[in-house]
């Protein structure tokens, strides 16, 4: 008589776990973490006391530390184990995307531009909008235009005509409670206009001072010109021009500008497209 063999595991079929891929933890992957729906890109793993842990940047540059549990992350809708990656590159899996964090569409065309328009205060607030989102801006038929200055806004605002098809967005360096910056807000701001702004004092200080190179930006004193002050403090040439070129150039994608502003050109970008 033959002898029965019999499966070590007793736990029923019905009850084992599915196997589910293991995934590298490289640099920029994005991912889900499973129970709070928290989604950012890779930051890094560390070893800790207590286990292995994986970092992860949302588009707004929060961070968030999970432990590298079994099953613990969403990739592309997908259940996976995320591991430590090893010492050898490897090709980033998930979709591509954007200097603004968004899933990029190959092949997009830019989109005709709709009669909505962004307004930002200022050069360089368009060129460090057209650095990170200006894919997206242009898949979306968005037109950035810059102001020289917020006190031509209310004017602005009559010619451009506002209206549910053609909304207005505007973004203003340095808008903070009772600033004059503030009250112009306050009078133009309605049902298709909206005026955001970030606290800096200029849109310099919107990108982190690590991606510059260094390690914060200085304090200019009063009655002074803030970027020539800067500038001084720095030891850089006193040539505001060039000294913005160095500060875009490091400037990669969303991962290298403050909270303060990701967060306010964002709402723009919804603002003038509802409805789309």
């Amino acid at each position: 008589m033959r002898s029965r063999q019999y499966d070590p595991d007793l736990t029923p079929p019905w009850k084992r776990s599915v196997p589910v891929p293991e995934v590298p933890a490289e640099p920029d992957l994005v991912v889900e973490e499973v129970t709070t729906g928290f989604c950012g890109a890779v930051v890094r793993c560390e070893k800790t006391a207590q286990g292995p842990t994986v970092t992860l940047e949302d588009r707004f540059g929060k961070h968030r530390v999970f432990p590298l549990e079994p099953r613990g992350f969403l990739l592309e809708g997908r259940v996976v184990t995320l591991v430590r990656p090893s010492a050898a590159p490897r090709t980033p899996s998930g979709p591509a995307r954007t200097a603004s964090g968004s899933i990029a569409v190959p092949g997009a065309r830019a989109r005709v531009a709709r009669a909505g328009r962004i307004y930002v205060e200022g050069r360089h607030d368009a060129e460090l909008v057209e650095r990170v989102w200006g894919d997206d801006l242009r898949v979306e038929g968005v037109v950035v235009e810059y102001l020289e200055g917020v006190d031509d806004l209310p004017s602005i605002v009559r010619d451009f005509g506002p209206g549910p098809d053609a909304r207005l967005g505007v973004l203003v360096d340095h808008l903070v409670p009772g600033s004059k910056e503030s009250r112009i807000a306050a009078e133009v701001t309605g049902e298709h206009v909206l005026v955001v702004g970030h606290p800096y004092v200029d849109v310099w200080q919107a990108v982190k001072p690590s991606s510059v190179g260094i390690a914060g930006w200085p304090s200019v004193p009063r009655g002074q010109d803030w970027k020539t002050g800067v500038c001084r403090a720095l030891g850089w040439p006193e040539n505001t021009g060039a000294a913005w070129q160095r500060i875009l150039a490091g400037v990669r994608s969303y991962k290298d500008l403050e909270p303060e502003l990701l967060g306010r050109v964002e709402e723009l970008i919804d603002f003038v497209t509802v409805g789309s």
